[in-house]
């Protein structure tokens, strides 16, 4: 049985790329062994300053992965090594 994966997405409300790819995980979930969880980036004084307009940010197991887009193969790519 494969391992489940951790994908955090930072984002921040009125993202539209953060909207896009919040829309491509849930549709890739069905496909990847993954859980993921979003963290709003203005909820955290520290994390706003670490992100402050590059977001969204995508991370697989606490490595930053993207930022800005994703794209779905690569994704799956990442998400399999």
């Amino acid at each position: 049985m494969q391992e489940r994966r951790d994908v955090v997405v930072y984002s921040r409300k009125g993202c539209h790329l953060c909207e896009i790819i919040k829309e491509t995980l849930v549709k890739l979930q069905r496909r990847g062994s993954f859980d993921w969880r979003e963290v709003d980036v203005d909820a955290n004084e520290a994390l706003r300053r670490q992100f402050t307009d590059e977001v969204p940010v995508v991370f697989i197991d606490g490595r930053k992965a993207f930022k800005y887009r994703m794209d779905e193969q690569e994704f799956l790519r990442k998400l399999a090594s």
